[in-house]
C-alpha cells in the first residue's frame, strides 16, 4: 500500500530534522515511497524509522545491492522496510563510489540483515562494518570478483553464440 502523502511528508521532514537534511530525493516509484539518503545517515535514519512509535517500520523486507556503472557514485544499497500494522512500505536508497563501499551493519536491529548483508557482500563487494560473520555465502570463497557488478560479462566471452545486448548490456 502506498504511503499517504501526510506520512510521506512526516518521514521526509523527520529525517531531515534529525539528520541535518539527509534526504537527497523522495518520490513514489511503482507504488513505493522511495527516499534517497546520504550514506552517512542511512543506518541512523532506518533506526529512527524503527524506533518511531507512530511510524513503526520494524520489518526488513529486503536489502539489495545496486550498480549503475555510468553514475559517479556507481554502487548503492536499497532497503525495503514494512510497517506490519498499517501495511505501509518504504524503500530507502543510498549511493557511493566503489572505493567507499562500506556501510554499518543492520544486524543489531534486524537479525535477517545477517544473511542479506552477506549476500550483498558476496555479489557486490559491499562491506558491512560490524557484521558478525561477513564472508561469502553463495559463491566459492576463493572467487576474486563480485559477479553482480555490471563490469563483468554475463557469458563466457569465448563463445560466439552469445550477445550481451540481449541481456540489456
Amino acid at each position: 500500500m502506498t504511503l499517504p502523502e501526510n506520512i510521506q511528508e512526516k518521514i521526509v521532514n523527520g529525517i531531515n530534522e534529525h539528520f541535518n537534511g539527509a534526504v537527497l530525493k523522495s518520490e513514489v516509484l511503482y507504488d513505493y515511497f522511495t527516499i534517497v539518503l546520504r550514506k552517512d545517515s542511512v543506518i541512523p535514519a532506518i533506526k529512527w524509522l524503527y524506533d518511531n512509535e507512530e511510524l513503526k517500520f520494524r520489518f526488513l523486507t529486503t536489502m539489495c545491492g545496486l550498480h549503475y556503472p555510468d553514475q559517479k557514485e556507481e554502487l548503492g544499497m536499497m532497503y525495503q522496510l514494512h510497517n506490519m500494522e498499517s501495511n505501509y512500505r518504504i524503500r530507502i536508497k543510498t549511493f557511493f563510489t566503489k572505493d567507499m563501499a562500506e556501510l554499518p551493519t543492520l544486524t543489531d536491529l534486524f537479525l535477517a540483515a545477517n544473511w542479506m548483508e552477506r549476500q550483498e557482500f558476496d555479489f557486490f563487494g559491499i562491506q558491512f562494518k560490524g557484521h558478525p560473520n561477513l564472508k561469502r555465502i553463495l559463491n566459492v570463497d576463493d572467487m576474486i570478483i563480485h559477479p553482480m557488478r555490471k563490469e563483468y560479462p554475463l557469458e563466457d566471452q569465448t563463445r560466439k553464440d552469445k550477445n550481451d545486448t540481449l541481456f540489456g548490456r
